[in-house]
């Protein structure tokens, strides 16, 4: 059955009195990197079929608004980190939609020139320092970032993403012990959506609100609805300003859902029909949607030619990424080491 954020929380509004609201403009933004995900991943998945795309490919469609949420609260000079579902992570930072492509390609002009494939694009123009493969490898380097924002004595955050399953790993316990124990300006964002891979996450934490996890590192905690795009650039807008203004962690369990499988091989028969479903009706993507509609923000004439835009510009990905050339073999040995 879904599983529902849990109440508890421990931010509250009230940290922060008197919070500006979003503006109609960053709403729709929003909205559109939300829309802009959603058709990249769908178009991905095809490519994969036909194969175009080789080797794994984790989709990210379901959790966009947890993605687009916490990233619209940064800054440009803040920093990203992510794990392997992390396409979508990219695009919200602001990656080129063609580089993206072509790297699922495997092209010479993808964002990792070819060489990460899916579950390994870095983007540091944008300061987005990668997907990492191995479950929980990113929270050490995200401590490390922390320790040099306070080392620089800057007052940028660092947001780091990362699913369920990585709390039952090492690194989440010592990356956490020494964010907290450094003050590191560091937010650890769990993508909660259930499964890690196809264990039920009540299968495989003895504590099923992940939050509370965190709670023994001395650090301020919460969870929120990861489906709801508005709750949670609420809960990113108090992170991000108490990590720049405490110089301390901060740990989000944000519970989402992906409607397809852990990556596109999976055909997902842990789950039932119904489960799905019912989590479908909560799509973030259309909930926003129909919020636009309802303030009086969008009419259904703009939504359609948002639609429309989007869909272009996907168009013209898998156009770039099918013409762009293949990787010399020559580039097996360059940037191996930095």
């Amino acid at each position: 059955m879904p599983h529902a954020p849990c109440p508890m929380t421990l931010l509250t509004a009230d940290s922060f009195p008197g919070d500006n609201l979003m503006e109609k403009d960053e709403l729709i933004e929003m909205y559109r990197q939300m829309v802009l995900i959603r058709k990249f991943e769908d178009r991905a998945g095809e490519m994969y079929k036909v194969g175009k795309i080789g080797g794994f490919l984790h989709l990210y469609i379901g959790q966009e608004a947890v993605a687009v949420g916490f990233i619209s609260a940064l800054r440009p000079d803040d920093y990203v980190i992510g794990a392997y579902r992390e396409h979508g992570q990219a695009l919200a930072r602001g990656a080129e939609p063609r580089r993206v492509m072509a790297e699922l390609f495997g092209k010479r002009t993808g964002i990792s020139r070819g060489k990460g494939g899916s579950m390994h694009m870095f983007d540091v123009e944008h300061n987005f320092m990668g997907g990492h493969g191995i479950v929980g490898g990113g929270m050490p380097l995200a401590a490390g970032m922390g320790f040099a924002v306070n080392y620089r004595e800057t007052d940028q955050v660092v947001l780091c993403f990362f699913g369920d399953g990585a709390v039952n790993e090492g690194a989440f316990h010592e990356s956490l012990n020494l964010a907290s124990l450094w003050r590191l300006p560091v937010i650890y964002v769990c993508e909660n959506n259930l499964y890690g891979m196809g264990t039920a996450v009540t299968r495989a934490s003895a504590i099923p609100q992940l939050f509370r996890r965190a709670m023994c590192y001395d650090m301020e905690v919460e969870s929120v609805d990861g489906m709801d795009l508005l709750t949670v650039r609420e809960a990113a807008d108090r992170a991000v300003r108490m990590a720049r203004r405490d110089r301390e962690p901060r740990f989000i369990e944000a519970v989402t859902y992906r409607f397809r499988g852990h990556s596109v091989a999976d055909p997902g028969a842990y789950r039932t029909k119904e489960e799905i479903q019912e989590w479908e009706r909560r799509d973030p993507v259309p909930k926003m949607r129909d919020y636009l509609l309802d303030e009086g923000m969008l009419t259904q004439q703009v939504l359609d030619e948002i639609d429309k835009e989007i869909s272009r510009i996907v168009d013209d990905a898998v156009k770039f990424a099918e013409e762009s050339p293949e990787p010399d073999h020559e580039e097996l040995f360059e940037n191996v080491y930095a």
